[in-house]
């Protein structure tokens, strides 16, 4: 054997433990504490970077005088934060142009736990998640997948762009695949992880955020890979609720099949009038203007309430789970 290929075999070796060791990996975890009392109060929104275009900015307006009523703790984005295309580098200045620059309010001064969509992926998707961002906007805080655990709620944000198959066929954009290769294993591989993290999981509450719909009667509509793959996990598992952006609306939708409701909130900035499929089973609501979500949890009561443009309430979602006592 000769010492060139004798090396050629060590590189290829140690190259492969590493990959199977960042396939396998648990989802990185983060600690969020709740109020004194144990309740937890956030706002939802998604699909929102335009430079403060398409009422991006009123609905943060909106957003700042909600946040600081409810006292929120943080917010979740649920993708696609940046358009058209992402940022293209970590120093873009499209960062700050679309988030630091808009998000202004002094409520909103909170922690931002954000997941990628697929525009996001049409650009440098690694840039989001370079922790250099955070040096510019100590808020951010972007990875593909990871879990936030807050005692009284376990949130688990799930990657999904990589689920949807014309991805990597459409020839019309271009997605960066360079972190997730190759795609098929990685999918496998968060989904175990994702299971592994919700069957241990003991929190009174379980919410899934992704960018894709679930169940969807928007533009997009259902996304068949995550109805094939993602849900039955999570109907096994006891999850509560959903919440992704993608379509360009806000949407309450219940599984016919399990206790889970399915929350969309991508109407953080444009949106577009009519643009809604044939009316679904389980549909509760469907609004096609721009807004957003807050979400107020406590260990025995959740309410989510949606919405518009100017701050006023457009349907409120609500949940119990009973108390049981310790002797």
């Amino acid at each position: 054997m000769s010492k060139s290929f004798l090396l050629f075999t060590i590189i290829v070796v140690i190259s492969f433990g590493l990959w199977v060791l960042y396939a396998s990996a648990e989802l990185q975890r983060f600690t969020q504490p709740c109020k004194s009392d144990g309740s937890l109060n956030f706002l939802v929104v998604g699909d929102w970077g335009r430079r403060g275009e398409y009422n991006q900015s009123e609905v943060a307006y909106q957003m700042g005088e909600i946040g600081e009523k409810l006292d929120i703790d943080f917010v979740i984005s649920t993708g696609d934060n940046f358009y058209d295309n992402g940022l293209t580098s970590d120093h873009d200045p499209f960062f700050e142009e679309s988030f630091t620059k808009i998000y202004t309010a002094k409520s909103l001064q909170k922690q931002w736990y954000a997941v990628l969509g697929n525009h996001d992926y049409r650009g440098d998707a690694e840039a989001q998640l370079s922790p250099f961002l955070k040096e510019i906007d100590c808020r951010w805080l972007c990875l593909r997948s990871f879990i936030v655990d807050a005692e009284l709620v376990e949130m688990f944000f799930v990657d999904t762009t990589p689920f949807v198959q014309e991805y990597y066929t459409e020839t019309e954009h271009t997605y960066d695949w360079s972190g997730i290769n190759p795609p098929k294993s990685y999918v496998s591989n968060l989904l175990k992880n994702v299971e592994l993290a919700l069957k241990e999981s003991s929190a009174k509450w379980k919410i899934v955020i992704g960018h894709h719909a679930i169940r969807s009667i928007g533009h997009h509509g259902d996304t068949q890979e995550l109805i094939d793959q993602l849900l039955p996990i999570l109907q096994a598992n006891n999850v509560d609720f959903y919440m992704n952006g993608h379509d360009h609306c806000l949407e309450h939708i219940s599984d016919t099949k399990s206790p889970i409701q399915f929350l969309t909130s991508g109407a953080g900035s444009k949106t577009y009038r009519g643009d809604i499929q044939e009316k679904g089973e389980g549909l509760k609501f469907y609004y096609d203007g721009q807004g957003f979500m807050s979400v107020q949890l406590t260990p025995s009561d959740a309410k989510i309430e949606f919405y518009d443009v100017d701050g006023n309430v457009l349907h409120t979602v609500t949940s119990s789970k009973q108390l049981y006592s310790s002797f």
